[in-house]
């Protein structure tokens, strides 16, 4: 069974995301949010530095036309190109958190370490969000990595680390092939 929560061991060792296109309504409550975010936020963070932020898209219409006028601005050939794959990335799942990088470039904590942080906060808002019953997936993509789609929902100096997409599973769970343990793990010393 995927996503088993009968345990906290049991979720961790089951836990599967789910595809944005497939997640349906309900997603989480204001009280549901406030816990994933609480929980996201007790992330690992060196020097208390906060490297994250957790911006909520609650306006779908804008987001799409934003990744729209980004992808044409950084594509000389978009022009005639159908992007109605951008719009239904904007509308996938009830909820969708970008979760944006915020390093403090002072600051003498390396700049990896507060990515990786910010990578942290991504994962344990999976686990909030899969441990209260819903489907979560963190998704990067093209608009990920674009500046104008990180300026237009981000503050000064940061970057998309994910969109979190939230919502209840629509459609069965598959697992995906995981590698054997002993290709991932070597003992040192």
């Amino acid at each position: 069974m995927l996503n088993d929560l009968s345990s906290p061991l049991s979720l961790l060792t089951t836990r599967r995301s789910g595809k944005p296109r497939d997640m349906v309504a309900p997603g989480p409550d204001s009280a549901q949010l406030d816990t994933i975010l609480t929980i996201a936020a007790r992330t690992p963070d060196h020097k208390k530095l906060v490297p994250w932020r957790f911006v909520i898209i609650d306006d779908r219409e804008k987001f799409a036309t934003l990744l729209a006028d980004a992808f044409r601005a950084e594509r000389a050939a978009a022009e005639g190109v159908d992007l109605g794959k951008l719009t239904a990335f904007a509308h996938d799942a009830p909820m969708l958190i970008a979760v944006m990088s915020a390093p403090d470039a002072l600051s003498r904590v390396p700049l990896w370490e507060q990515e990786l942080s910010a990578g942290a906060a991504c994962m344990n808002l999976l686990h909030a969000a899969h441990a209260l019953g819903f489907v979560a997936a963190w998704i990067t993509g093209w608009a990920a990595f674009s500046p104008i789609v990180a300026a237009g929902i981000g503050e000064a100096g940061e970057r998309i680390a994910g969109f979190l997409f939230i919502g209840t599973t629509g459609a069965p769970l598959e697992d995906r092939p995981r590698p054997p343990i002993e290709l991932v793990v070597r003992h040192w010393g």
